[in-house]
């Protein structure tokens, strides 16, 4: 796939022009992606795809209008625009619409300096297939492994370019491998399954096949013979590996979409506590090789580091150009966008403060409690904060971990949760959030 995105998107916008549109931003995004699946030894499953998408948004006045298609024939260009024009039009005003003034655009038209694009020959489906097969026999030579429910080889690399008749125009390509296992041990209702994989933009900082199935073993092994814990309020501490979920929600409630919406349960914390004194919650938009780095956003601002909380105190919203507008404020560089949606805010790289002690050293504080290692469903409420997921892990007393644990709910609020977490010292840094494990007091637990 060779055809040039700029172009593309230059014809794009000069579509608009012809059709009426005062002002409009195009995106075209060329994707190639290669999975592999084995089962048992053999190959199972093998699929290539390759694909061009096209967004358009059109802007009259305070109207809006956005198409996309896969099609790039010049017909399908100039359709694409007068229907993006016909159908805004029709569109309520939004006094957020617009682009950026031009003074205001990044300097910035690439990814320069992020590696971002592993330099590498793409893979060949036979070493995909090789690498999920090592990974399998890696698994299965753990006794106690009954089988395994899915191992898989990824590969995909996307190339983006962004236009918009304000005088951007950058685009950047991104890699990304991937490598995954999920084990099964036992059999009938007895079975229990636990997963482990990775995704790297550089097949280099890839672990190994063998690391990948055996990590995937000793995980499921240690979930063999998994029981309901105790009812009541008891400690919970979340592993690393789903510990950024919190920080998710807390990130979804500081969003400019939300707080315009007034449906956040943080609509009233700016300058406030929101995190234990001492912690902060930095945004690291140009740290590389991360799936969130980027110098410039979806809508052509330039990208930079900033605390989103420090030393515990909310200190800024993540805003795009339209709920900046909407709030008096300035954008935060937080666009992104598909082709087929307008741009909308959107955190990128996060990273949390660590901690002093390790998840073993939290553990021995807590005494008696709940490890997550998965959560499953989800009842958030936007408004008020009230949590509850179903759950599975560890019961720990006296500071070790006593038997697996499941079919049970963890329930609390998350701006208690969040004020009084105490986090470890184990987050994986080249992860888009950086979050370790967080010990979280005095939720309710739902099982016996």
């Amino acid at each position: 796939m060779d055809q040039s995105l700029e172009p593309l998107t230059a014809a794009l916008l000069d579509a608009a022009r012809k059709a009426g549109a005062d002002d409009a931003d195009a995106i075209a995004v060329a994707g190639t992606s290669l999975d592999v699946d084995v089962r048992g030894g053999a190959l199972e499953h093998a699929e290539r795809s390759e694909a061009i998408d096209l967004g358009l948004r059109v802007i009259l006045g305070q109207r809006q209008a956005t198409v996309a298609a896969s099609d790039t024939r010049p017909e399908t260009l100039e359709e694409m625009a007068t229907r993006a024009v016909a159908m805004a039009k029709e569109a309520p005003e939004d006094p957020g619409v617009g682009l950026a003034p031009a003074e205001q655009l990044s300097e910035c038209r690439d990814a320069a300096g992020l590696e971002l694009d592993d330099p590498g020959d793409d893979p060949d489906p036979a070493a995909l297939e090789r690498d999920a097969l090592e990974t399998e026999a890696a698994a299965l030579a753990h006794d106690g492994i009954s089988m395994m429910d899915s191992v898989g080889a990824g590969y995909a690399r996307r190339r983006l370019h962004l236009a918009a008749t304000n005088g951007f125009s950058g685009g950047y390509t991104r890699s990304d491998y991937s490598l995954y296992a999920v084990a099964i041990t036992g059999e009938g209702t007895k079975m229990e399954r636990d997963y482990y994989g990775e995704s790297r933009t550089h097949r280099a900082d890839m672990p190994s096949p063998a690391e990948v199935g055996r990590i995937a073993a000793e995980r499921t092994l240690a979930r063999a013979g998994a029981r309901r814990p105790k009812t009541g309020a008891y400690p919970v501490l979340y592993d690393e590996r789903i510990s950024s979920g919190l920080i998710g929600h807390l990130l979804s409630a500081i969003n400019g979409t939300a707080i315009v919406r007034g449906a956040s349960w943080l609509s009233d914390a700016m300058g406030k506590q929101v995190l234990p004194a001492g912690l902060t919650l930095t945004e690291e938009p140009h740290r590389p090789r991360t799936g969130g780095a980027r110098l410039f956003d979806a809508e052509g601002l330039p990208t930079r580091k900033r605390e989103l909380v420090s030393d515990g105190i909310l200190q800024s919203w993540i805003l795009d150009l339209a709920s900046a507008r909407k709030l008096g404020l300035e954008s935060t560089a937080s666009a992104s966008r598909s082709p087929a949606g307008a741009p909308a805010p959107s955190a990128g790289n996060v990273t949390l403060s660590q901690g002093t002690k390790s998840r073993e050293e939290l553990m021995r504080d807590m005494g008696t409690g709940f490890l997550v290692t998965s959560l499953l469903g989800s009842t958030i409420n936007p408004n008020n904060g009230d949590y509850s997921r179903g759950a599975s892990g560890f019961w720990i007393e006296n500071g070790e971990i006593a038997y697996p644990v499941n079919e049970c709910t963890i329930a609390g609020n998350l701006r208690d949760m969040l004020l009084g977490l105490t986090p470890a010292n184990d987050a994986r840094p080249w992860l888009s959030r950086v979050v370790p494990s967080l010990l979280v007091e005095g939720m309710t637990l739902a099982g016996e």
